[in-house]
């Protein structure tokens, strides 16, 4: 109750700001992310501020004080309802309990941009990647490096989220491929720094040698190599989504490699099409980014902090 309260609150001051930007004949969009804790939502919603400055729209952001929460999700959902913006761009917190949620903004004909997580529902476009495609490239990456032979840990992202169950079906298709990969166990991190510490701990109390980790994210990747510096052990790690500190550990060799499941250029092309929707300019069904391996042969691009970074062109990114 304490943190929906909290959720109310910053909804009704984000209100308020609609109200105001009506009121000013401003262009409105509503911008919904998961969380304040993963450095790639926060990559999203610095892209969103830089295609609101540049094309004159305001941008509000909704972000569930506790991360993931569906009730503080649907709270603002409801608070969107009464005071509509103009466009909504929605990262749901669960693909089945935000389905209602999506149709009650769809009966008030309220434009929704989808990003990173498919549902059902009427969006003017979906944004995202193929997280099968990343989970896949990303095994494959790591046991090609092992000589198709190790014994590994998972760490596994939210259950609930999409993102999480296609990257763990690319994984399988890729034991499928390396008969010699010997899967000691996996665990669930939640997208989430601590949690997949903790997770980590636990497999290296259970395993005496672990030659490799595959993370679902760049997050639980570095709660991973905590766990392993204060244990005193070495382990091959990789993750997703091209965050800085994983970049970081990259160059330094503490990381053998990131998938770029880039959610600033997300962030910008989902933006960019709600400013699209609304000038009435077209709009394929969905824009999937490629998703790209940062390793040590062409990490330094990546160095480059978010806030520093520039928005990709339309023109491409919706080819």
């Amino acid at each position: 109750m304490r943190y929906l309260l909290k959720a109310t609150l910053s909804g009704v001051i984000a209100l308020y700001a609609i109200s105001a930007s009506a009121a000013d004949n401003q262009m409105t969009i509503a911008v919904f992310t998961k969380n304040r804790t993963n450095p790639a939502y926060e990559a999203f919603r610095i892209a969103s501020d830089q295609i609101a400055r540049t094309t004159g729209v305001k941008v509000i952001h909704l972000v569930p004080n506790q991360p993931d929460n569906v009730d503080e999700q649907k709270a603002m959902v409801e608070q969107v309802l009464k005071d509509k913006p103009d466009a909504v761009i929605f990262i749901p917190v669960d693909d089945v309990a935000m389905i209602d949620s999506v149709k009650k903004l769809n009966d008030a004909k309220i434009p929704i941009v989808l990003v990173s997580n498919p549902l059902p529902g009427s969006f003017v476009t979906y944004v995202g990647a193929d997280d099968f495609e990343i989970g896949y490239r990303e095994a494959r990456y790591l046991f090609e490096k092992l000589g198709g032979k190790g014994k590994i840990v998972v760490i596994e992202g939210t259950p609930a989220a999409p993102t999480n169950r296609e990257r763990v079906r690319g994984y399988q298709r890729a034991f499928g491929e390396f008969p010699g990969i010997q899967v000691l166990g996996s665990g669930i991190g939640n997208y989430q720094q601590p949690d997949a510490r903790r997770v980590m701990e636990k497999f290296l109390t259970e395993h005496k040698e672990i030659d490799a980790v595959l993370s679902a994210n760049d997050s639980m990747a570095l709660g991973v190599l905590e766990a392993l510096k204060a244990a005193n052990r070495t382990a091959i790690v990789i993750g997703i989504n091209g965050i800085l500190p994983a970049v970081k550990q990259i160059e330094t060799g503490g990381m053998l490699a990131t998938v770029d499941f880039n959610m600033f250029k997300i962030g910008c092309t989902a933006t960019r099409a709600a400013v699209r929707h609304l000038k009435k300019e077209p709009l394929p069904e969905k824009v999937m980014l490629p998703a790209e391996v940062i390793d040590k042969t062409n990490y330094k691009a990546w160095l480059v902090p978010v806030d520093q970074r520039t928005c990709p062109e339309w023109a491409e990114v919706a080819r």
